[in-house]
């Protein structure tokens, strides 16, 4: 995580680069500013080089945020978004937004699922963790029945 923060990386692995956006959308749920001022803070203060993956994924989270809650509360069972973790809805919000509006080519459903699941299990709970992959598993259904995680 160092590395992130500190910008030493270079251009970063998919992975780190959505961990980047995690904590750019984790960051906004606690604070109203836009994701570029977020962005600009990290950049500034971190000294964080902010990967074009991250930036464009935090981004266009940003943009569909209530297309992206909506498709995440429709496959809630029992729960509502307030009652959710930061961690767990950064996470979601992340990865329903991979999913459903960056549609990258190159990274399958359940590569974005897995993904958001081992990010839950290092910044969340056990339980964070099996309720993103349950939620982000109904949603990759409920789009367009591809194989999950």
């Amino acid at each position: 995580m160092e590395e992130l923060l500190a910008g030493k990386t270079g251009s970063l692995k998919r992975r780190e680069a959505r961990e980047q956006a995690f904590w750019l959308m984790f960051e906004k749920t606690f604070r109203e500013e836009p994701i570029s001022e977020l962005m600009d803070c990290a950049e500034e203060a971190l000294e964080m080089k902010m990967d074009p993956y991250a930036v464009r994924i935090a981004l266009l989270a940003e943009e569909k945020h209530e297309e992206i809650d909506a498709r995440i509360e429709e496959n809630l069972r029992g729960w509502k978004l307030k009652r959710l973790t930061k961690v767990s809805l950064s996470l979601l919000r992340l990865s329903v937004c991979e999913i459903c509006f960056l549609k990258a080519k190159d990274v399958p459903v359940s590569v974005s699922i897995n993904e958001a699941v081992e990010l839950a299990k290092q910044y969340g709970t056990e339980k964070d963790s099996a309720y993103v992959n349950g939620v982000l598993s109904s949603v990759a259904k409920a789009m367009n029945g591809t194989e999950h995680a």
